[in-house]
């Protein structure tokens, strides 16, 4: 494929609007956090504030790293299918596709054929928890790490089971309350709603607790590496060089991956488990016999 120059200054661009916010964020770490001897284990580091009438609206770290890395995600997606046709591959397009195809089986496998058209949903689920948790790995503030941003996709979540629940009719969906017996209605409740607090506190937890033990870890090494080659550490801490990064591996690369992951898989099973299908179909059947009947008289 020959590249014009307009091609070469798009591509440029969008590898730039990749790689800016991101600086934008650590520039904005280091300008913002304040100085502290030893280890620091904080909460999210708010910005600012807005008076609200029923609750104050607050502008946090973590709020802010999302959409940068909501930004860096979208340019990144912009630039594997930029100059993407039929008949013209490169390894970026191929890259695209192995992501595409590997998605719609993943949902294919796990939800059926009815729900082909959450692909896209998965993979940004899957993209954007994953990439929010490496953030770390460039000093970033994850935003996996702070409940709140958590909770609001897992909310959304059950949103769409509620809905997809819904298709069954209102009558069945309020029935399923009352199963086996009526007296498990307030545990059903509760099992209910516990769903969106589960899968936020579970993906949370792993990603919070990662970084809390991490950090312990380094500080404890750092005071052993002092208490072993004595001043010497303070310049050279031998015990703080390999042991931290190859528990970052884990914790940040790994963990973070795999919760992207369950949480995608735990987003597919309730929306597809929670899906009345034969009587979705049974309900479809009766509305186009009402319609034909209505056309037919």
């Amino acid at each position: 494929m020959k590249k014009t120059f307009k091609f070469k200054l798009i591509d440029w661009l969008l590898i730039l609007l990749m790689i800016l916010p991101l600086v934008c964020g650590m520039a904005l770490r280091v300008l913002t956090k304040p100085v502290s001897e030893g280890i620091s284990i904080t909460g999210v580091m708010i910005f600012k504030e807005f008076k609200l009438p029923f609750q104050n609206l607050l502008i946090s770290e973590a709020n802010v790293n999302s959409w940068l890395v909501l930004v860096s995600l979208t340019a990144l997606a912009l630039y594997m299918t930029h100059g993407m046709r039929e008949g013209v591959k490169c390894r970026r397009h191929l890259a695209a596709e192995w992501v595409v195809e590997t998605t719609d089986k993943l949902v294919r496998s796990n939800m059926g054929e009815y729900f082909k058209q959450f692909s896209p949903f998965i993979c940004a689920i899957i993209g954007y928890s994953a990439f929010s948790s490496l953030s770390s790995l460039i000093g970033l503030f994850p935003p996996t790490s702070d409940f709140s941003t958590v909770f609001g996709w897992a909310l959304l979540v059950f949103i769409l089971i509620t809905y997809y629940k819904l298709k069954g009719g209102v009558g069945n969906y309020v029935k399923g309350y009352f199963e086996p017996i009526p007296f498990f209605a307030p545990l059903n409740v509760i099992g209910e709603l516990a769903t969106p607090i589960s899968m936020s506190f579970r993906h949370y937890g792993n990603i919070l607790s990662g970084s809390v033990i991490s950090a312990l870890i380094a500080s404890a090494l750092g005071g052993l590496s002092r208490s072993v080659f004595g001043s010497i550490a303070e310049s050279v801490p031998f015990l703080q060089m390999g042991l931290p990064a190859v528990l970052s591996v884990y914790f940040d690369v790994f963990s973070g991956c795999l919760q992207a992951f369950i949480f995608a898989m735990l987003t597919m099973l309730n929306i597809s488990g929670g899906f009345p299908k034969e009587l979705y179909e049974k309900r479809k059947e009766k509305k186009e016999l009402r319609r034909s009947g209505k056309t037919a008289a």
